[in-house]
C-alpha cells in the first residue's frame, strides 16, 4: 500500500514537471514588434530592434516592395500588411504620414484595441492638410488618441529626424535621451524598454497631453541631449 502511494506521487510529480515545460517556454518566447510603415523611421528602428534580438514585422500597403529589405535583414525579419503587423506584435510602432491615421485607425479598430502603440508620427502642414490644423488646436496626443481609439498609446521616437536616431543609437555614455509620454503606466514601461533596447535613454515627460512639448515645431524637438539635459530642457523633474 505504501509503495503504491509513493509510486502514484512519483507519477504525479513527473506529470507536473512535464506540464511546466510549455509554460516556461512561453514566458521565454522572443519579443515581437510590428511596424506599420517601413520608411525612414520604421526601417531605422526596426534594424535597431533586430540587433537587440527582437522579431520584427515590417509592413506596407505594398509588402512585395519589402522583399529585398527582408532578405537583407535575415530570419527574424518578415513583411506583410499593416493588419498582419498589428496582429503579430506584442507592441506596434506606427510610423506613417499623419494624414493616414484616420483610415489606419478605422480599418484596424478591433486589432488596435488594448494594443500598446508607439506613436512616432508628426503632423506636417504641407503634407497632412486638415489634420494638421486639428493637431494645432487639440494637441497631437489627443488627436492620436481620437483616431487610434482604444489603443494604449505612447508618443515616442517623434522628437527627432531618423538620421539623428541612426547617428546616436547606442553611443557611448551619456546616451541620447528620447522623450516619451502616455496615459497607461504599463504601456509606458513597454515604451521605456523599447527605447532602451534601441540604444537610447527614455525620459518620461508626462501623460499623453505632454507630448506637445516635444512634437515637431516645439522647443523640445530635434535635440541630441543626455537624459539630465533633456529633463532640464523640458522642465521634467529628475
Amino acid at each position: 500500500m505504501r509503495f503504491d502511494r509513493l509510486a502514484r506521487r512519483s507519477v504525479l510529480a513527473v506529470l507536473l514537471c512535464t506540464l511546466a515545460v510549455p509554460a516556461m517556454a512561453q514566458s521565454e518566447s522572443p519579443r515581437r514588434i510590428g511596424i506599420v510603415g517601413a520608411g525612414n523611421i520604421g526601417g531605422t528602428l526596426g534594424r535597431l530592434w533586430l540587433k537587440a534580438g527582437y522579431e520584427v514585422f515590417f509592413s506596407s500597403r505594398h509588402p512585395e516592395e519589402l522583399k529585398a529589405l527582408i532578405e537583407e535583414l535575415g530570419p527574424k525579419a518578415r513583411a506583410g500588411t499593416p493588419a498582419e503587423a498589428i496582429a503579430f506584435g506584442n507592441a506596434v510602432l506606427i510610423a506613417v504620414p499623419y494624414k493616414a491615421y484616420p483610415e489606419l485607425g478605422k480599418e484596424n479598430a478591433a486589432a488596435l484595441k488594448g494594443k500598446v502603440v508607439i506613436d512616432a508620427g508628426n503632423a506636417v502642414k504641407t503634407r497632412d492638410g486638415a489634420i494638421y490644423d486639428e493637431v494645432e488646436k487639440d494637441g497631437i496626443g489627443a488627436v492620436s488618441a481620437k483616431y487610434l481609439a482604444g489603443a494604449r498609446i505612447v508618443r515616442a521616437f517623434n522628437a527627432a529626424n531618423y538620421k539623428i536616431f541612426l547617428k546616436n543609437a547606442a553611443r557611448p555614455d551619456p546616451r541620447m535621451a528620447v522623450p516619451i509620454a502616455g496615459d497607461d503606466p504599463k504601456a509606458l514601461e513597454t515604451a521605456r524598454t523599447l527605447v532602451t533596447d534601441a540604444g537610447f535613454d527614455p525620459v518620461v515627460v508626462g501623460e499623453l497631453d505632454a507630448a506637445k512639448t516635444f512634437a515637431m515645431g516645439s522647443p523640445g524637438f530635434g535635440h541630441e541631449l543626455s537624459a539630465p539635459e533633456l529633463r532640464a530642457k523640458l522642465g521634467v523633474a529628475p
